[in-house]
């Protein structure tokens, strides 16, 4: 029989193989094996519950500014307070180690109406522990009680994967199969993920299910993975905006389940296939500094590679129908706007052609859109915070409204997404706003979101 190392070297390869390790599984597969909150139901009162929360977050002066993600447990908390539980809530906030979820503790006690104690140092990083006095103060909690474990990404060990190769799996099982054993012992032996947006390869979500006598999804991931994402699997219209080109990835994997009609790019992502539509209509397109190899250290930068999938991508589509809009006028580096980009040039946003084109398209969809239709909208079109660089996006958000009250089920997959509908428009313009960017590009895209992998696994137990 494996020993716990071997399991957990079996699972950091499968977790850094991503799709590959698992080609035929979709999204669909991880949710139907991952059990929810009320598989615990029976869990007696005292028991502590690791919840692997969604901590990352800034708290306002008041309740409901910045800490949209605290109140998401709140359900999940609630449910285990009223059964007895002692609740040890655990994550990140942000990317800087030395940061502090003591606001947050603070926060998340006002909005419970009870005391949420931060723990602040409980784990050596020298032996690779969690002292004694850790366990004694969960030992000692009352039943109901709610506590907070410091900053995970203080410790390197929650961060070892995020540039880990397969064959660092080795090497890395050993520590990360002590550090979940350590949790186990002496935190808990039942693990709850209510961290929709913890899409990162850190050990707490990641690794520490593995270790677990239960796990379940929290009511609110559940919830938007079994309501809103599945209805984003059927999306007929994709708008696909940002910076990073591996958002193709994303996008192919979507076009491949057969439902999308219509696909409106901007940015990085434009940009790749505006070059690739320009050599299959047999038209010279420069996309400017994006293809120049000079450039090949920026993030906006084009590989050829990226434009021959797009050339596929492209090329396929339009065989099964898919019409792609991309941006026929740019806005540079300067705030004036060209239709066609020259040689060392970079797009900082899509120009006002661009937008009445989009705006016709979009009323072409929405005449001609099969009741209960979906759209998903994802990312910006430019460098919108920069007042120069926002018209595009400013412009676009009202044809998200002029979906929805065309009766179109309109979501936006969090991020800067849903900064700027915040910024330019409504809530109620759509019909929902993930709180998880990044995560819902996983769910949707090609490669699965690491958290389910781990909990499947977990689950077989």
């Amino acid at each position: 029989m494996p020993t716990t190392t071997e399991k957990t070297q079996q699972l950091i390869t499968t977790l850094l193989a991503g799709r590959e390790a698992n080609p035929s599984l979709e999204l669909v597969d991880y949710l139907n094996a991952i059990p929810r909150l009320d598989s615990l139901a029976s869990i007696p009162s005292g028991t502590p519950v690791l919840i692997r929360g969604d901590v990352d977050a800034k708290p306002g002066a008041t309740i409901g500014e910045g800490d949209i993600r605290l109140r998401s447990m709140v359900d999940t908390l609630k449910y285990g307070i009223e059964r007895g539980w002692k609740q040890i809530i655990f994550g990140h906030i942000g990317r800087e180690p030395e940061k502090s979820l003591n606001k947050v503790a603070a926060r998340l006690s006002e909005i419970l109406g009870q005391p949420v104690e931060l723990i602040t140092d409980w784990f050596d990083a020298t032996t690779n522990s969690i002292p004694d006095a850790v366990k004694a103060k969960i030992d000692a909690a009352k039943p109901g009680s709610v506590l907070m474990l410091e900053n995970t990404r203080r410790y390197d060990i929650e961060r070892v994967l995020w540039k880990a190769k397969p064959a660092d799996a080795a090497k890395l099982a050993e520590p990360l199969a002590k550090f979940s054993n350590e949790l186990a012992a002496k935190v808990a032996k039942v693990y709850i993920n209510e961290a929709l947006s913890a899409g990162s390869l850190d050990a707490s979500s990641t690794i520490v299910p593995a270790a677990m006598d239960q796990v379940a999804l929290g009511k609110y991931v559940a919830g938007e993975f079994d309501g809103p994402m599945r209805k984003c699997l059927k999306t007929q219209l994709v708008v696909f905006s940002g910076l990073k080109i591996d958002k193709l990835d994303d996008l192919e994997a979507m076009i491949g389940r057969g439902t999308i009609r219509k696909v409106f790019a901007a940015g990085s992502l434009a940009m790749a296939l505006r070059k690739a539509i320009g050599e299959i209509d047999g038209k010279e397109v420069c996309i400017g500094a994006a293809e120049e190899a000079s450039h090949s250290d920026k993030p906006y930068y084009i590989p050829r590679d990226r434009v021959e999938q797009a050339k596929k991508m492209v090329t396929d589509g339009r065989a099964k129908g898919i019409e792609f809009i991309v941006p026929c006028d740019s806005v540079i580096e300067d705030g004036s706007t060209v239709d066609a980009l020259k040689p060392g040039m970079q797009q900082f946003d899509i120009g006002p052609k661009s937008s009445k084109l989009f705006e016709e398209k979009i009323g072409e969809f929405v005449a001609s859109a099969p009741k209960g239709a979906v759209a998903f909208h994802n990312g910006v079109f430019g460098m919108f915070e920069d007042a120069r660089f926002e018209a595009g996006t400013k412009n676009f958000i009202p044809q998200l409204k002029r979906m929805k009250d065309a009766g179109v089920e309109v979501y936006i997959g969090g991020g800067e997404g849903g900064t700027s509908l915040e910024r330019y428009g409504k809530p109620d313009w759509v019909t929902h706003t993930f709180t998880a960017g990044g995560t819902v590009l996983n769910a949707l895209g090609r490669e699965p979101v690491p958290y389910l992998v781990t909990l499947r696994e977990a689950a077989k137990k």
